[in-house]
């Protein structure tokens, strides 16, 4: 790696707040196709996993909506947001009064924009950057937004969140209807209008839901 993630991020990114999520600033890029450009470059190679830390995906706005409306249910419980991205919603539940956060995330991009944001938003988040799908946290509520845009991913992933769910976690699943959601086995807890740009979806305005994942 030839640059600095952390320089990276800040250099590509104007800090922002959200539309629906107003309580939270990220450092977020305006458009895709120039910072995965911009990361292509820096690493001196193709096929950069694209920049999702980069943005503020609908799932993720809804689920962290979710806890900042209802911090009784976050408030003194460890929590893990897996595949954080720009860790929006790990910063919410921290702001919600978690005793513990640790977000997930693999790509070392978007484990330096986790700590960016969280530090913008005077909050305390921990960053696990290994592979966690089949372990068992130690998290009393698991959240997991807009994972089920691939087959791959989303075969990999739903079972693991079942299987948690099985062993007594709350799991939260963020999504506005992405192609491999599963038709079964999820209980609505909300829906939000998410406001969102046409350079990441369809429309402008998407309705997302905010789904307690059932055990099998």
């Amino acid at each position: 790696m030839s640059i600095d993630p952390a320089v990276f991020v800040r250099r590509n990114t104007v800090i922002e707040p959200l539309p629906l999520v107003p309580e939270i600033r990220l450092h977020l890029a305006s458009e895709v196709t120039p910072i995965w450009q911009a990361s292509e470059e820096s690493l001196a190679q193709r096929a950069v996993p694209p920049p999702f830390w980069a943005f503020a995906w609908v799932g993720g706005q809804a689920l962290a909506r979710h806890l900042l409306d209802r911090p009784e249910m976050v408030a003194g419980r460890r929590v893990l947001d897996f595949g954080s991205g720009s860790g929006l919603v790990a910063i919410a539940a921290a702001k919600a009064g978690a005793r513990q956060v640790l977000a997930a995330e693999i790509d070392p991009f978007a484990a330096a924009a986790v700590a960016l944001n969280a530090t913008l938003n005077a909050v305390i988040v921990e960053i696990v950057t290994t592979d966690i799908v089949g372990l068992r946290p130690d998290c009393e509520i698991i959240t997991a937004g807009d994972v089920c845009y691939e087959r791959e991913m989303a075969g990999r992933v739903v079972p693991w969140l079942r299987a948690l769910a099985g062993q007594g976690a709350l799991v939260l699943l963020g999504d506005p209807g992405r192609a491999y959601l599963p038709v079964t086995g999820l209980v609505e807890r909300a829906h939000y209008l998410v406001p969102t740009s046409r350079e990441l979806e369809d429309r402008e305005i998407r309705e997302t839901i905010v789904w307690q994942v059932m055990p099998e």
